[in-house]
C-alpha cells in the first residue's frame, strides 16, 4: 500500500506545473531599470554593457531588447521616470495648498523641486548630463516650466504677485533653483530646508509678493 501524501511537501504533478515561473511583465522591466540605473550611476552610461544590466538584473538578453532597442533606449526611460517623479512629487506638495494661496504653493513648489534634486542628483546628472541629451527645448523641461508657469499665473489671478510675463519668471526661477541646488551639491550641503527656505523668499521678493 502507498503511503498518504504528506500534506506539508510541496505540491507535485499537474499542481506544481500549473505554478508560475516566469515573474510579471511590469517586475521584469522595473528590475532592468534598476539595473541599469544602478550600474549608469556607478561605472557611467558608456562603460556600462547590456550584459552587465542583464546580468544584474538576472534576466536573459532578449528580454532586455522586448522593452528597448538601445542603451540610449533605456536611458530615455530612465530620463522620462525621473521627470515624471519629480513632476509627481511637486505636485503632491503644491495640491496640498490652498488653491488661491499662491505664496504657499510657490514655496511649496521650491521646497519640493529642492527635495527631489538632493534626492536624485546622482541619476538626474547621468540621464540629462550625457553627451546623446540636448540642453534646450527639451520636452522634460517644459514640463517642468509649464507646471510652475501654472502656480504663478494662478497666484497672480488670486493677487498673490503682479506678472506680465509667467513664461519668462518660470524660466527664471527654476534655473534660479537648479543653479542653487548645485551650488549646494558641490559643497556637500544637502539639507532641503536649509536651502528652500531662504530661496523660497528670495523668489518671493523678485516677484514682488504680498506681504502675508
Amino acid at each position: 500500500m502507498s503511503a498518504a501524501p504528506d500534506p506539508l511537501s510541496p505540491p507535485a504533478g499537474p499542481a506544481a506545473a500549473r505554478k508560475p515561473r516566469t515573474k510579471p511583465a511590469a517586475v521584469r522591466l522595473d528590475e532592468l531599470m534598476a539595473a541599469a540605473e544602478a550600474l549608469f550611476v556607478q561605472k557611467g552610461v558608456e562603460a556600462t554593457t547590456i550584459n552587465e544590466i542583464v546580468e544584474r538584473a538576472g534576466v536573459a538578453k532578449g528580454t532586455f531588447y522586448h522593452y528597448f532597442t538601445s542603451k540610449n533606449d533605456m536611458l530615455a526611460a530612465l530620463r522620462a521616470k525621473f521627470s515624471q517623479g519629480f513632476l509627481d512629487h511637486i505636485a503632491q506638495a503644491v495640491d496640498a495648498c490652498a488653491p488661491d494661496d499662491g505664496v504657499a504653493r510657490l514655496r511649496a513648489w521650491t521646497r519640493a523641486g529642492v527635495e527631489a534634486y538632493f534626492g536624485g542628483y546622482a541619476l538626474h546628472d547621468v540621464v540629462f548630463h550625457d553627451t546623446h541629451h540636448p540642453d534646450r527645448g527639451v520636452a522634460e523641461k517644459s514640463a517642468v516650466l509649464e507646471q510652475l508657469e501654472g502656480i504663478l499665473e494662478a497666484g497672480a489671478r488670486a493677487g498673490c504677485w503682479p506678472m506680465d510675463d509667467a513664461a519668462l519668471a518660470a524660466i527664471v526661477l527654476y534655473h534660479g533653483m537648479h543653479g542653487a541646488v548645485d551650488a549646494r551639491i558641490a559643497q556637500g550641503r544637502l539639507d532641503a530646508r536649509e536651502l528652500s527656505e531662504p530661496l523660497s523668499e528670495t523668489f518671493l521678493r523678485a516677484l514682488g509678493a504680498r506681504a502675508d
